[in-house]
């Protein structure tokens, strides 16, 4: 899983050194890298494993092939998903494009969310980080755990 955030700065050629943690799960599941896509909710980036990334496909090959929404899923993820590879020094080099949606110039933090990964400005995600503490505050009773007995909240 991705878990926890770590801060890396980009390098003058653009590249970064993605956190250790993350690069060894993503090679324990068989992949040198991963795909990262411009976010549809905030201005960062979503990042996912290959296999993330099919299923996401698959979903859209799923709607009806002549719904336009079919085509706006497909023309937002994945003609804007972006295939990066680790370097030999655990590196991957963002696009501009990747990185002007972000807003990101210097500095990154990558945010583990369990399955998937965010890349973020650091100041941007600070701000997002407050509201969506208060949001989980507010909606804390939707968490459920479920025990094989009962029922329990979190």
């Amino acid at each position: 899983m991705f878990l926890s955030s770590y801060e890396n700065k980009l390098d003058k050629k653009g590249r970064v050194s993605v956190p250790a943690t993350f690069r060894s799960y993503l090679t324990s599941i068989g992949y040198n890298g991963f795909i990262s896509y411009p976010s549809f909710n905030h201005t960062a980036l979503e990042a996912c494993s290959q296999d993330r990334i099919e299923k996401l496909s698959n979903t859209i090959d799923s709607l009806n092939p002549f719904e336009e929404k079919r085509d706006y899923f497909a023309t937002s993820v994945l003609s804007e998903s972006v295939s990066l590879q680790f370097d030999t020094e655990g590196r991957v080099s963002f696009t501009d494009k990747l990185l002007d949606h972000a807003k990101i110039k210097n500095n990154l933090l990558f945010v583990g969310l369990g399955k998937t990964f965010q890349i973020w400005e650091p100041k941007l995600f600070e701000k997002f980080k407050m509201t969506a503490r208060k949001k989980a505050y507010q909606n804390r009773s939707n968490l459920k755990w479920e025990n094989k007995k009962n029922k329990e909240e979190v």
